[in-house]
Order: structure tokens, then C-alpha cells, then sequence
């Protein structure tokens, strides 16, 4: 008898005070609570474990009620020229000539050319580029143009090697390019 009260004062004096022994503890009781779980679970899917989830889709919506979704997204807006005022297409031919510019031609000449259709911001990040660097040398098709809203497209110019994408806002009743993006084939 002095034995086992020996071992079970030892157990609760010492053992179970440590870090060591509550672990212990804690793995004993994780351990049971796994094997009860297993053992109270189906034998027959053991992959299920203790999953509940469905076994068909969750739908939110009856099936059989109709499509209530937006068929057809309305057509984009027309942009809007003053009367007198050139078309984007024509505002984007006319950037893209000056884009591209002629053989021999000085950084200045090539910005007070890209000047008059830029926006004072576009205008900004183009001062200190230098002409050689333009990628193309002329347009190889006709424009498409997709306009946004009635003060925004988005015209894409074929050129020999690439595409032209420029972004077009209307200002004081013309167009101006805000955006040059060049993207090869």
C-alpha cells in the first residue's frame, strides 16, 4: 500500500507539475479523443472521417424559375464631337503620322508635333523622349475604336510591327490623346 501511495504522490506532487507531465496529459487526452472519434465514425467511408459536408451542389437560386440575369449588356455609348471637331479616328490617324514621324526629325519637332493632340499630361511624360525610339515606322490598317463612354475610347492602330493603343478624352469639344500604350504582335 505504501508503494502506490508513493507513486500517486509522486504523480501529483512532482510529475504532474512539470511541463514534461502536463503535456503528457495533453497528449493522452488528444489520443483519446482521436480513437473515440474513430471509433464512433462510419466504417464504411472512412475518407468522410468526421466531415459533414453535402453530397450535391448548394444552389441558391431554383432552377425551373427562369434566367434572371442581364441577357444583353447595353450597346456602348456613341462619342460625342462638336460640330467642326475632328473624330477620334481622325484625331488618331493624325497622332499616330506625328507618332511615328519623319526620318531626320529633332525631339522638338517631334513633340510640338505630338503637342496639339496630347493632353497637358501626356505631353508631360513625353518631353525628353527621343524619336528614334518609336518602335514603328508606319500604320499597316484602318483604326478600331471602342468607345468607353460619350468622353472616352480606346482606338488601337495596326502598325508594321505591333499595335498602336491609344486611349482618346474629349476636351473643349475635341479629342486628345491622354494614353499611348505600345504592344507587338
Amino acid at each position: 500500500m505504501t508503494a502506490m501511495r508513493r507513486a500517486l504522490e509522486f504523480l501529483f506532487t512532482r510529475a504532474l507539475r512539470s511541463r514534461l507531465g502536463v503535456a503528457l496529459v495533453i497528449a493522452v487526452i488528444v489520443l483519446g479523443v482521436l480513437g473515440a472519434a474513430r471509433l464512433i465514425s462510419d466504417p464504411a467511408a472512412p475518407a468522410d472521417g468526421l466531415s459533414n459536408r453535402p453530397n450535391r451542389p448548394i444552389t441558391t437560386v431554383d432552377p425551373t424559375a427562369g434566367d434572371d440575369g442581364v441577357l444583353t449588356s447595353p450597346a456602348p455609348p456613341s462619342p460625342v464631337t462638336s460640330p467642326g471637331a475632328g473624330t477620334p479616328e481622325q484625331t488618331s490617324d493624325r497622332f499616330a503620322a506625328a507618332w511615328l514621324g519623319r526620318p531626320g526629325m529633332t525631339a522638338e519637332q517631334w513633340q510640338d508635333g505630338l503637342k496639339p493632340l496630347s493632353t497637358p499630361a501626356l505631353t508631360e511624360k513625353l518631353a525628353g523622349v527621343d524619336p528614334e525610339g518609336v518602335p514603328a515606322e508606319k500604320v499597316s490598317g484602318a483604326p478600331s475604336v471602342r468607345a468607353r463612354t460619350e468622353t472616352f475610347v480606346e482606338v488601337i492602330l495596326p502598325l508594321d510591327n505591333g499595335q498602336l493603343r491609344l486611349e482618346l478624352v474629349a476636351a473643349d469639344g475635341g479629342w486628345l490623346v491622354d494614353v499611348v500604350d505600345w504592344e507587338r504582335p
